[in-house]
């Protein structure tokens, strides 16, 4: 009899988070999967159960977190957070506890989106939050860590950013010159990031990797 597993996934409504959970819910590899968020998404499955969480007390909802393969979308902006202390809250500390909850309820996977540049030793300060997760999040026991650091997403995003949207016109138009050391400066789609992750999930290996932007646009997994 084929073992069917649960997943979590946290930050479903977001770029990545919105093209992750149907691909969950459409895997033969999960009987179940948890979604995890502030508030109630528009969708019903009978393989989805739906739980409202206060990430400021996600110790409280430590029972809610038990699944074998945890993805964490979860993600802002300085200007969606308003500070840099807001930011750090929701890109540091709510991804490293999630990690910390789901590896002590011997979660076996944690696939997480971080982005390109990270670097705890960063004076860009996205960066450098970025790069404190990624080394967090790899001290925690789970049996594989996926790190996922894509360049510029390219989406449908549910608030309208003009700067990120004329970026992305315009690396659509340069990112055919882009070649050689240059082409992990590439765009790479959030339903490429999405699918790259199941993937990974799927592969049921060890350790800890590092996938980059142009390795998820072309389905290539690298070790880090």
């Amino acid at each position: 009899m084929k073992l069917q597993k649960t997943a979590l996934i946290a930050g479903a409504s977001g770029l990545v988070g919105q093209h992750l959970l149907p691909l969950l819910l459409a895997s033969d590899r999960y009987a179940k999967v948890i979604s995890i968020g502030r508030r109630t998404l528009p969708l019903v499955h009978p393989k989805l159960e739906q739980r409202i969480v206060d990430f400021n007390q996600l110790e409280d909802q430590r029972l809610a977190l038990i699944a074998d393969d945890v993805y964490c979308c979860l993600g802002t902006t300085m200007k969606q957070a308003g500070s840099k202390e807001a930011f750090y809250k929701v890109d540091y500390l709510y991804v490293v506890k999630l990690a910390a909850l789901a590896a002590g309820n011997f979660a076996a996977q944690f696939m997480v989106v971080s982005a390109m540049g990270a670097d705890a030793g960063s004076a860009i300060y996205y960066n450098h939050v970025k790069g404190e997760m990624e080394a967090a999040v790899r001290q925690t026991p789970f049996r594989a860590i996926h790190i996922f650091r894509p360049s510029l997403l390219l989406g449908q995003r549910q608030e309208k950013r003009l700067g990120e949207q004329i970026g992305a016109v315009l690396m659509r138009l340069v990112s055919p010159l882009m070649v050689g050391p240059l082409r992990k400066y590439r765009p790479v789609s959030a339903e490429a990031v999405a699918q790259a992750m199941l993937g990974a999930a799927g592969q049921d290996g060890g350790g800890i990797r590092v996938h980059l932007s142009d390795e998820i646009a072309r389905g290539v997994r690298a070790d880090g």
